[in-house]
């Protein structure tokens, strides 16, 4: 089973207090004690980040490691083909893309994702999984870029966080650049199984995902089953 966890925002960069999403995405592995591996290159590995990291997983039931690429980089198929779990942060994507491919980094994961290791990420770490994202690489502007193609489609983070998102979604729809988008709100996670939409994963309270199209030259924001966490 083939799975990806998309997470639009929300999670432990930006508070420790709950793990919710954290706890879940452990939990796909359908494992005792998981090994889960943080891949923190879209912030050209910020030590915050990691520290956050370690502060929210050291509490639960898995193995945390990291992997960088701005000090001496470990053997990475050895490293990524044992994990049960990989969880990429947000931060640019064009920058994180171009480190992973010139490392050959790109094929492993998709190694690892065929061999059944759950994938899953936030912002830059959730687009950079479907055919292309919705991204604020470039400062100028909202693009779209392409990205690792494990699914086929198009992603837009941070759907209700940011309010150049939902515009930018109508345009690239109204020029034909995408026909859909994958759109997740901050404090949601869209759960994919086998290249699949399975639910939308809550867990700040009224948050959702949406299969977006464009009918009579408006949105059409189709939401996803929702499987609530939230407390």
């Amino acid at each position: 089973m083939r799975q990806v966890i998309a997470i639009g925002g929300g999670g432990f960069g930006r508070t420790q207090d709950s793990n919710l999403i954290e706890q879940f995405i452990l939990d796909q592995a359908s494992k005792k004690n998981p090994k889960i591996c943080f891949i923190p290159t879209a912030t050209g590995d910020l030590d915050p980040y990691i520290v956050n990291y370690y502060s929210v997983f050291s509490k639960l039931n898995c193995e945390p490691t990291h992997i960088s690429f701005f000090k001496r980089t470990i053997d990475l198929e050895e490293h990524i083909l044992k994990q049960d779990v990989i969880f990429v942060g947000g931060g640019n994507t064009k920058s994180m893309l171009a480190v992973w491919r010139d490392w050959g980094l790109d094929l492993i994961l998709k190694k690892a994702y065929d061999k059944g290791v759950v994938m899953s990420g936030v912002s830059a770490g959730a687009i950079c999984w479907f055919g292309s994202g919705l991204t604020d690489s470039w400062a100028s502007e909202l693009k779209m870029m392409k990205c690792l193609n494990f699914i086929p489609g198009n992603c837009a983070p941070h759907y209700d966080e940011e309010p150049e998102r939902r515009p930018a979604t109508k345009k690239f729809l109204q020029d034909q650049t995408v026909s859909s988008m994958y759109a997740i709100e901050g404090g949601a996670a869209l759960h994919f199984i086998d290249e699949q939409p399975r639910s939308t994963i809550r867990f700040i309270r009224n948050k959702n995902a949406y299969k977006v199209t464009l009918k009579s030259n408006k949105l059409d924001e189709n939401p996803y089953e929702v499987v609530k966490l939230e407390q």
